[in-house]
Order: C-alpha cells, then structure tokens, then sequence
C-alpha cells in the first residue's frame, strides 16, 4: 500500500496526475495500490476541495483535518494524526510532494515509524533558509529513501549532499503533466467580462510571501511601481488568504488594479496562458509561464527553480521595486526573452515515477 500524501494546493496539480498514472497501472495488472491522504491544511473550498472537482482526482480515502494555525500547530496536528492512522493502517511507502507543512509532516512521522518515504520534487534549492519550504525540502530531503526530481540539478545537488545516484530518479515535472493535460480546458474566469479583459491586454499578478505582503509599506511600494510602470492595463490580482488581510490595511484606491478571491486552477492558468506578462513571488506559477511562453517577473532574490530563469520566461526582480520599472520597459519594447521548455518537462513525468515504484516495491518485496 501507498499513501500519497497532499494537503495544500501546490500539492494536488502534482499529485492529479500521479493518481491517474497509479489508476492506469493498476489497470494494466500492476499490484501498485494507493490511497489519498489529505492532511486538511488547505480546508476551504477555495484552497481544495475546487481543486479535486476540476482536475478529477479520486475523493481522499482520509482526511486528517488538520485545519488552520500557525506552522508549528498545524504540524503538529498532521503529525498526531498521520501516526495515528500508520499505527492502526500502516503503509509500505509514503510519498511527499512538494515543499508545504504536510510533506514536512508526513515525511517526519512516516520515517520514525520504520516507512520508507519517496519524495516527489525532491532536490530543489533557493538556498534561502527565511523561506520556511526552503527548510521543509531540507528537511524532507535529509531522510528521504527515494527521489524524484523535476531536474538535472536537483540531481547534481542531491548528489553533493552524498545521496547515492541509485536512489535519484530524474521523471520531470508532475505539476506540468498536469498543465499539459488540462490546457484544453481552461476557460475564463466571471472577472474576464467584468473587467473587460482581452488577451495580451492585461498583466496578472500573485502574491503571498511573507517577505512581499506583511509588511503594509513594502506591499504598498511594489504595488505603485507595478501599476505606475504598467502603461494603465489592468492588473488582475488574484488574492490569497493573507495577501487580503495586509490589502486591507492599505490607503490603495486605483481602478487599475482588479482584485479577485483565489480562482480556480482551470480559470487561473486560462488568466496567465493569455496574459501580457505575470508578476508573482510563487515558484509553480514560474514553471507553468515558462511552459507557456509567458513573461514572468518574480519579486524574490532567489529560487529554488534555476531553470525557469536559465532556461524559461522568468526572471528574478529582488523583493523590492527597484528593478520593476526596467523590467517594464523591456516587456512593452518587445524585448523579453523567449525561453525554452526544461528537458523533460513533457507531460509523463507521473508515468516515468510509477515505472520507476514498480522497480522500488519489486525490490522491496
């Protein structure tokens, strides 16, 4: 038995596909059995049960209802609850995807009680320990058994901590199986009509980082050298959670800006495929704009995904707004660069992963 563990939304475009492949084997005769194990950490409808509708992933067999809190409580709750279901439902393997509280978690917990853990997305760095994923992929990486990585150098870094190369597997990128599988389906969100939105006419902007929207000034700065440099487009802002609690605080009135809640996958990405650019501060959009060939500015110093930058759409700001008003310029003169899609980044890492759970559990048994 498999447990595939999510439980916010980065988690579950990464592990829709993962599920389907699973099916398909099974299908096939394979003796891979899983189930679903959602930890609550995302809870509204917003952040997740949307998400399982629109990209037709099998309902949790468990849901663990971690809910809200601050890090330290909610892992904490998912550790209490995922000990509890292995003592009386143990598993053969826990796979983690990604870097959010419950990869943490699960990973920590599975592993102290005697389970191997596969960690989907393993291996990436930004190397800035103030970003808490940062600290739960070393963390995860540190005691993970087996390691898929999206890159070459998630790999290469992997083997500089002395990961043995037998245990590394290079399958791609399971969020973009996902993107690619699911591209045929966006549609517009209700605010492409309100807003009078038309494709090339707009610049689409996230942002959640701690470091970017707590404190009211710097919110308010970048939020100015966005909307005084982009030639009046609307900016359609899609908010988080805790984006909307620091907007509130601010004296902001400008009907440039088109504020929405958190929008579906499907409706989000049909926002970014037709966008003149995407400003964020959030590592998944830069891979889906690269994919896409979208502009993206990122209001961060670094990243864990090199190869967005090196290879992609995107490029790095800093987290001030010093380097916007350029980065503006160069996108209205036609300069941007046009990127290319990263070496496997091809709709069949999820394939790739289950082949590579056959070989492991063979092994194993």
């Amino acid at each position: 038995m498999l447990h595939l563990i999510a439980g916010a939304r980065p988690n579950f475009m990464k592990i829709a596909p993962l599920a389907e492949a699973l099916r398909a084997a099974q299908r096939r005769g394979s003796g891979l059995d899983f189930q679903i194990i959602h930890t609550g950490q995302h809870y509204d409808r917003n952040m997740s049960a949307q998400f399982f509708e629109e990209l037709g992933i099998p309902e949790p067999e468990v849901n663990l209802g971690a809910g809200g809190g601050t890090q330290a409580e909610q892992t904490a709750r998912i550790m209490v609850a995922y000990e509890a279901l292995l003592t009386h439902s143990p598993c053969d393997l826990c796979i983690v995807v990604g870097d959010v509280t419950s990869t943490l978690a699960c990973s920590i917990t599975a592993k102290k009680m005697g389970i191997a853990v596969a960690h989907v997305e393993a291996g990436i760095r930004s190397y800035d320990l103030g970003m808490p994923e940062e600290i739960n992929r070393m963390v995860t990486d540190s005691i993970t058994d087996y390691f898929f990585t999206t890159t070459e150098q998630a790999g290469s870094n992997l083997l500089h901590l002395g990961v043995p190369a037998e245990r590394i597997y290079f399958v791609g990128n399971t969020m973009i199986d996902t993107l690619l599988k699911q591209r045929p389906r966006f549609h517009p969100p209700e605010c492409w009509g309100q807003f009078g939105l038309s494709p090339g006419g707009y610049l689409v902007m996230t942002l959640h980082r701690p470091s970017n929207v707590d404190d009211p000034d710097k919110l308010l700065a970048l939020l100015h050298a966005v909307l005084d440099h982009s030639r009046e487009l609307p900016v359609v802002f899609p908010v988080h959670p805790r984006t909307r609690r620091a907007l509130g605080m601010l004296p902001l009135q400008d009907t440039q800006l088109k504020i929405t809640d958190p929008l579906g996958y499907l409706e989000f990405n049909y926002l970014v495929e037709h966008a003149k650019a995407v400003i964020t501060d959030s590592g998944g959009v830069t891979e889906e704009t690269t994919v896409m060939g979208i502009p993206c500015m990122t209001l961060r110093t670094t990243t864990e995904r090199p190869e967005t930058v090196d290879l992609g759409t995107n490029e790095l700001l800093g987290d001030g707004p010093q380097a916007i008003p350029s980065a503006m310029e160069c996108l209205f003169a036609g300069q941007w660069k046009r990127g290319t899609v990263p070496p496997l980044w091809d709709g069949k890492a999820s394939e790739r992963i289950v082949t590579a759970l056959e070989k492991i559990l063979n092994k194993k048994g």
